[in-house]
């Protein structure tokens, strides 16, 4: 038979080629979107603007609808664009979990890892725990969001979430890593004006800076007393929802601050501020890291826990 009449039997794809090419095509369109266009993914990819533009082509064909209106200044999603989007973020996050729980046999972290935590605990000890653990995992890219209004992990989009108390979801994991004195501090500047409060109850007449949360008004310093709890409703004219301003404006004299012993020991120790009523110890404050459950949970997640709590304990201490 001549060789110009013979028909090329195309090979069969198989259910498993189709698999990996979708994930790639989801790959390339979730590159498209967070990148803002074609070109940008273009770089991003190691591939030209050309080739990223016929694979996306090939995509809205294969599926049947337009994914994005764009033009040479604007990528806009379509409809049908967002929800292939947002459900491909998802899928590409469990195929990276999988990935990584298999090839590291759990002792690597590998992929994204978004982390939240008070800011002063982030910025003191957070940050550079989270630089040494990068450094034992090169395949892990961390962001650390900070924030004193109260971080929750699925409204906030965190895998993990180190929070002073329990959280109010009652499905997520929460694991103790560290305990401290809440100390009543104010600069000597401010006492040298003010004078020093001899009870709890003279707190009334202070200057108090106080601490907002989430969708709460500043609520009572709580001190222990023999009879029980004394919860003193304290008033200012500052308040907040990031310590750290707090803690800076204490510094700087302007009131009587609440604060935690690990955020001020080294204010304490160098003079800059003096904790007041110390034979009046305050409702100590107990750190967790919460995550949500999983069988298994991802590597990535269950070593940070463990390496935080481990570091925490050895580093946190009572002043």
């Amino acid at each position: 038979m001549p060789f110009d009449t013979c028909t090329v039997v195309p090979r069969q794809t198989t259910r498993q080629e189709t698999t990996l090419d979708s994930i790639s095509e989801l790959e390339l369109f979730q590159a498209i979107v967070e990148r803002g266009g074609i070109s940008h993914a273009a770089v991003a990819l190691h591939s030209s603007p050309a080739a990223v533009s016929r694979r996306l082509r090939q995509l809205e064909t294969r599926l049947g609808v337009s994914l994005a209106n764009r033009s040479t200044r604007r990528f806009d999603l379509t409809d049908e664009g967002r929800l292939l989007y947002e459900r491909a973020a998802a899928i590409l996050e469990s195929v990276r979990d999988v990935e990584s729980e298999v090839s590291s046999r759990g002792t690597v972290a590998r992929g994204l890892l978004r982390v939240g935590a008070p800011s002063d605990l982030g910025r003191r000890q957070l940050s550079t725990l989270l630089a040494q653990f990068a450094r034992l995992h090169p395949g892990l890219e961390i962001t650390l969001l900070l924030s004193d209004a109260g971080i929750e992990n699925m409204p906030d989009g965190c895998d993990v979430v180190l929070r002073f108390g329990l959280p109010s979801d009652e499905g997520m994991v929460a694991r103790k890593v560290a305990t401290s004195e809440m100390l009543i501090v104010a600069a000597p500047s401010y006492l040298e004006r003010h004078g020093h409060p001899a009870t709890p109850e003279d707190l009334s007449a202070h200057n108090c800076l106080r601490l907002f949360r989430r969708h709460r008004a500043p609520g009572p310093w709580r001190f222990l007393q023999q009879s029980g709890w004394l919860d003193v409703h304290v008033r200012g004219t500052l308040a907040s929802a990031d310590g750290a301003v707090l803690r800076e404006w204490a510094l700087a004299g302007e009131g009587i601050s609440c604060e935690a012993a690990w955020d001020v020991a080294e204010d304490l120790t160098a003079g800059r501020l003096v904790r007041l009523l110390p034979s009046h110890p305050m409702q100590g404050i107990e750190l967790y890291v919460v995550f949500a459950p999983g069988n298994p949970v991802p590597p990535r997640i269950r070593l940070l826990v463990d390496f935080l709590t481990r570091e925490f304990g050895q580093d946190l201490r009572q002043v």
